[in-house]
């Protein structure tokens, strides 16, 4: 039976159909999530998908971190569930105190599109395991409250405890502190980044096939599990 990976889909998401896409190419079965409907069908993990959840009010994922369907995602995540949140699905967690620190407006306040260079920091993760670590993958992201921040002491901690799971290469686009482009939870089962593996899933149709390697982890660990 193959894994069943829920991609949730909140107003103003934008990528839940290219995540399920990368979830359907990793042979898992997607398995749409609505934002006002508390159940999780009984999948085995969930991506929280980039867009502009609720025009991106107040703040950019805080009125999708109190839809029902995220009080399911915590419990389940509490419970060692993969979670992935892929830009606004890293907000999203971020508000949802799932993920330390926050995103703010880039630096420079310009909306950023581009193909970007990452560096694989752990590959110990539930998403992270089909790479090597220290390994590049080119990536896109988009994005304007990309920047991401926390106190000092989160990021000594994050660094101590290496929970800094993707760090930008060739120049830090948005002027995230530490040029982080993604963490992890403690556990290793719970990671968010702010660019966009789920467009790089095929050569033909983004810069690289780099992405999909997050979705075959997560299809590994619920395999093994």
């Amino acid at each position: 039976m193959s894994a069943r990976i829920g991609v949730i889909t909140f107003p103003g998401t934008l990528d839940d159909g290219d995540a399920a896409r990368a979830v359907r190419y990793a042979d898992a079965e997607a398995v749409p999530l609505w934002h006002a409907d508390e159940d999780l069908k009984g999948v085995d993990a969930v991506v929280v998908p980039g867009g502009f959840s609720y025009g991106d009010y107040l703040r950019a994922g805080v009125i999708a971190r109190f839809a029902p369907v995220m009080s399911s995602v915590i419990e389940a995540a509490h419970k060692g569930m993969p979670v992935l949140g892929i830009c606004n699905g890293f907000q999203i967690l971020c508000e949802a105190g799932l993920l330390p620190g926050a995103m703010i407006r880039n630096a420079g306040l310009h909306f950023i599109c581009r193909d970007q260079w990452l560096r694989v920091e752990h590959n110990e993760t539930a998403w992270t395991t089909r790479y090597d670590k220290g390994a590049e993958i080119l990536i896109p992201m988009k994005n304007i409250d990309g920047c991401y921040v926390a106190e000092q002491a989160t990021l000594d901690e994050l660094e101590g405890e290496g929970r800094v799971v993707f760090r930008y290469v060739g120049g830090n686009p948005n002027g995230s502190r530490n040029d982080i482009a993604g963490i992890r939870s403690e556990n290793g089962r719970v990671v968010g980044l702010m660019p966009h593996p789920e467009h790089a899933i095929d050569a033909l149709t983004g810069p690289s096939d780099d992405g999909l390697g997050m979705f075959y982890s997560a299809v590994d660990a619920l395999v093994s599990a």
